[in-house]
């Protein structure tokens, strides 16, 4: 595990499946190769067993965010650059094998990248076997004693395996020693090559002790490559016509004894919907020998290339499978149960993963590019897999993987839905060159041991007794050994067969002289001695099978006491399976009984289950309508002391406006008072002028003191309690014209968010103007003037408004600028406050009285 990184998905648990399947991670197992040279940078590093460490070289320096730094990764098991090809193969092949003898399937194939020892850890060289060889070697040391003969076990051509007869084997036997006397074309006559004779010493030979002795074996082994995504047959052995020529592409045909590619062959889907290559050749092999000459042949025709870093780079997926037919013997145990459906079929699948690479090393061209390019998209095919497995296993989703996508991941999608084991052995090379492709090999591996794949099921053998092939030949055994003990055919063979050469031969019968005398008598002789001869033959004859019968016999009373022993035995077993039976019966009738507990517990269970939910529904519904209740009351209390603080606000305000129009009505009604006095006293003056008739001037009466309004206030409150309709209003100045807000000119009115309506009498008024509560450029363009409302807090506690006014023009850059020329301040003033009482009588009392005297003389 990469110690370093962050932000894994977390591991939750997935979604339950409906049968207990067992699930085992994915093995992947790490091989760091040896430097090419001492001079070579290393960036990997061995820590213990499962464990190795990655170092950035030197010449790489880390980025922003930390990519290029020490990581850790861990493995199943790590093999450092002394470990031999053997341990290597008993820590990672030799299980699969045995799981193969014993009908399961398994896949083990290599990854990295180029260059890093896949062909290597795969193939092996000579003395050092690699894991295809070791394989072959182990399966056929361990059943090569119970192989079938040739031609037993054929392929049916959709992924099974069909039993011939005795009498079909031997006829395809005869038909292909017939064929093998033929001479083969120049291109079949090639022997492997001879330095890969002796890659297995036989000191490192393995074996399986737990083979079934009882069953017979056949090993087939087919030979593919996946190249460019397709898929081509590398036993398929293309015809040699010296006389037809071959097509090689263009428009006239061209005769050549190159190599010509095979057919592109295509996937399929058996009947228990595992994946196979149509038309694939699949050839039985009966040794080891002979199983590495079939793979070398078709090793031959792989296509490999030279790159910038590999010699011999493959350029192709290969798959090497090994597929083992067992069926068991018959009661006798002479010869295979003719019943296809005891047939197993088992396969290990050996992959060679062709390795990744950047182009911008290997500096591939044409088709060497191309090639490049379909390795790499395979490659990310399958690590796409891996991830969609691993995310529908740990968050529990069910996303489609997308097998399909390429070959590779296609032919073994059997293999990660559960039919067999998966080993991955990652392929290192300490090479600094190397780094970055080799950081993403790590972190691939990391995340492929995270899928979990169902642990294969035990096939299921023949109900037959186990020993039959063992107790067949003792009896054999046991029958030569006693007939020799008696002196019994071997020594009647013996005499027999000096009786038959003892035989005279015939002398001639010609007669050519009636008087011949001799001629006869030795032919009676010679006929007489071979029928002494024969008569002797035939006593022996009849002497030894006497002697076999008298055998048999005993046999037979042998047998007929150990039949007796048997039925007797037979009879006990019998008893003992009525008691089991009877027992079984009644485990059955009690399990039955215990299920039908379980299922009315279950039923109680359920209905418990309903009434607490309906009691927790209840409980949670009562306390929603209490605190529903508590709500309504607590508003309601809200309510009423709003209600009690609306109806004491509204009273204050009647009050005070009650008071209000009394002190205004109050002060109206003294005015008319004191300007009807005045009047009065005017004509009194002059009634009383002109009575006396003098013509003196009369000087004008002074105008009496106004009364206090605080008197008056007191008796008008005294003289009507109750409120007298609002006042006539005051009398004012005349109005005042702002002539420069009243023009023609437009006007920008920019009146801030944040200004109060004062709701009073007298508003600023500006006609033709745009109100805006934030200036812009568009709007300055528009108008010729500019006025800003500004309002603050005066001394008195009053808000004062200002009128900042201004000119707007256009500025050298196409802008708009305002220059301010003129301010305006407005005031708010109560005329009830005790403090504007007198200035306002003085001010505006000579004034009005003067109005007055204007009018009444005129």
């Amino acid at each position: 595990t990469d110690t370093s990184s962050k932000g894994k998905t977390p591991r939750r648990p997935g979604p339950k499946k409906a049968s207990n399947t067992e699930r085992d991670p994915v093995g992947v197992y790490c091989r760091i190769r040896p430097l090419g040279s001492e001079d070579e940078e290393c960036c990997v590093e061995m820590i213990s067993s499962t464990t190795i460490q990655l170092h950035a070289p030197d010449g790489l320096k880390a980025n922003r965010n930390g990519e290029y730094k020490e990581t850790q990764y861990s493995f199943k098991k790590v093999f450092g650059i002394n470990t031999t090809q053997l341990e290597l193969f008993e820590d990672v092949a030799k299980p699969l094998v045995e799981d193969l003898i014993h009908c399961k399937n398994g896949l083990l194939f290599t990854y990295g990248v180029t260059g890093s020892g896949k062909t290597f850890t795969m193939t092996g060289s000579p003395g050092e076997g690699g894991l295809l060889p070791r394989s072959l070697d182990m399966i056929f040391n361990s059943i090569g004693p119970f192989q079938a003969k040739r031609f037993v076990f054929k392929p049916d051509d959709k992924n099974g395996m069909e039993i011939q007869s005795q009498v079909d084997a031997l006829l395809e036997r005869q038909k292909r020693d017939s064929q093998q006397a033929v001479p083969k074309t120049p291109s079949s006559r090639q022997k492997p090559d001879p330095e890969f004779a002796d890659m297995i010493s036989p000191d490192e030979a393995c074996k399986s002790e737990n083979v079934d002795e009882d069953g017979c074996y056949g090993v087939f082994v087919s030979y593919i490559e996946i190249y460019n995504n397709y898929i081509y047959d590398l036993l398929e052995d293309a015809p040699y016509d010296p006389i037809r020529p071959k097509w090689l592409g263009g428009s006239t045909p061209v005769q050549s004894n190159e190599y010509v590619p095979p057919q592109s062959k295509i996937l399929r889907e058996d009947q228990n919907h595992n994946m196979y290559v149509a038309g694939c050749t699949e050839v039985e092999v009966k040794s080891t020998e002979e199983a590495f000459e079939v793979f070398w042949k078709g090793q031959k025709k792989r296509r490999i290339a030279n790159t910038q870093l590999n010699r011999e780079s493959s350029r192709s997926h290969s798959v090497f499978t090994i597929k083992l037919a067992q069926a068991p013997l018959d009661a006798d145990g002479d010869h295979i149960l003719q019943d296809k459906n005891q047939v197993n079929v088992s396969q290990l699948c050996l992959v060679d993963l062709a390795g990744s690479e950047r182009t911008n090393r290997t500096r591939a061209e044409g088709s060497r590019l191309r090639e490049a390019g379909n390795i790499n998209q395979s490659l990310m095919t399958l690590r796409t897999c891996i991830e969609v497995l691993r995310e529908n296993q740990m968050c529990g989703t069910n996303k489609m993987v997308p097998y399909r996508d390429s070959k590779v991941t296609h032919l073994f999608k059997n293999y990660f839905d559960g039919e067999g084991k998966v080993r991955m052995i990652v392929c290192v090379n300490p090479n600094a060159d190397d780094y970055e492709e080799t950081v993403l090999v790590m972190r691939f591996a990391e995340m492929t041991q995270e899928v979990e794949v169902a642990r294969p099921v035990d096939r299921p053998i023949c109900g037959l007794a186990p020993g039959r092939r063992h107790r067949n030949q003792a009896f054999r055994d046991e029958l030569s050994r006693r007939l020799e003990e008696r002196g019994g055919p071997i020594d009647d063979r013996v005499l027999m067969t000096q009786l038959i050469e003892s035989l005279p031969d015939l002398p001639t019968c010609e007669l050519v002289d009636p008087a011949d005398d001799q001629t006869l008598p030795r032919m009676i002789e010679v006929l007489e001695r071979r029928h002494q001869i024969r008569q002797m033959m035939t006593e022996q004859f009849n002497k030894t099978a006497n002697t076999v019968k008298s055998m048999l016999q005993q046999f037979d009373s042998q047998l007929s006491a150990k039949d007796y022993f048997l039925h007797d035995q037979q009879s006990k077993l019998n008893e003992k399976d009525k008691v089991i039976l009877s027992q079984k019966t009644e485990i059955e009738r009690l399990e039955k009984k215990s299920k039908t507990l379980e299922y009315k517990i279950d039923i109680l269970q359920k209905t418990t289950d309903m009434y607490e939910q309906d009691k927790r529904a209840l409980q949670q519904e009562l306390q929603t309508r209490e605190h529903r209740l508590q709500s309504e009351l607590s508003e309601r209390k809200r309510m009423e002391q709003r209600m009690q603080g609306a109806v004491t606000d509204t009273r204050l305000k009647w009050e005070k406006e009650c008071e209000r129009r009394v002190n205004a009505k109050q002060l109206e009604m003294q005015n008319k008072l004191w300007v009807k006095d005045e009047k009065l006293k005017q004509l009194k003056a002059i009634v009383t002028e002109s009575s006396s008739g003098g013509s003196a001037p009369t000087e004008r009466p002074e105008k009496p003191e106004r009364p206090s309004r605080e008197r008056d206030r007191n008796i008008q409150q005294k003289r009507s309690p109750s409120p007298s309709p609002l006042p006539k209003a005051l009398p004012v100045h005349p109005k005042h014209r702002r002539s420069h807000s009243a023009g023609g000119e437009k006007w920008v009115d920019h009146k801030p968010p944040s200004n109060l309506e004062l709701d009073t009498v007298m508003q600023p008024i500006i006609p033709n103007a745009i109100k805006v509560s934030t200036p812009s450029e568009k709007a300055l363009s528009k108008c010729h003037k500019y006025v800003l409302r500004h309002q603050e807090l005066a001394s008195d506690g009053e808000i004062e408004t200002k009128l900042i006014k201004g000119d707007v023009f256009k500025t050298r850059s196409g802008g708009q600028a305002v220059q301010f020329t003129d301010i305006e301040t407005l005031k708010q003033v109560c005329p009830l406050a005790p403090s504007r009482k007198r200035r306002s009588g003085s001010a505006e009392g000579p004034a009005e009285g003067e109005d007055i005297e204007n009018r009444v003389s005129s």
